[in-house]
């Protein structure tokens, strides 16, 4: 997703009380990282082609992801920070 909007999610995450930030994946895109309770993070993407799908990191190395969620592809940005913060973080 384009920086701004990543922005915008991880605002909208931080109502909510989740330690969101953004973290720039390559010339003019990014993700939304939250942080979890036992040490992993969880890097949310929301291709334009592809939908919002998150990759699951304990000090840098993948242990689990988030396949790309049915439907997401045309998701708002509300609808990508409230899918976020729906997740059930303890089943990755």
């Amino acid at each position: 997703m384009h920086v701004d909007d990543a922005q915008t999610v991880v605002d909208r995450l931080r109502v909510l009380r989740l330690l969101a930030r953004v973290q720039h994946l390559s010339v003019g895109t990014a993700g939304v990282v939250l942080p979890l309770p036992d040490g992993r993070e969880v890097v949310w993407d929301a291709g334009d082609a592809s939908g919002l799908e998150a990759q699951v990191l304990r000090d840098g190395v993948l242990v689990g992801f988030v396949p790309v969620v049915p439907g997401s592809v045309g998701f708002s940005l509300d609808q990508i920070a409230e899918r976020i913060a729906s997740e059930d973080y303890e089943r990755l």
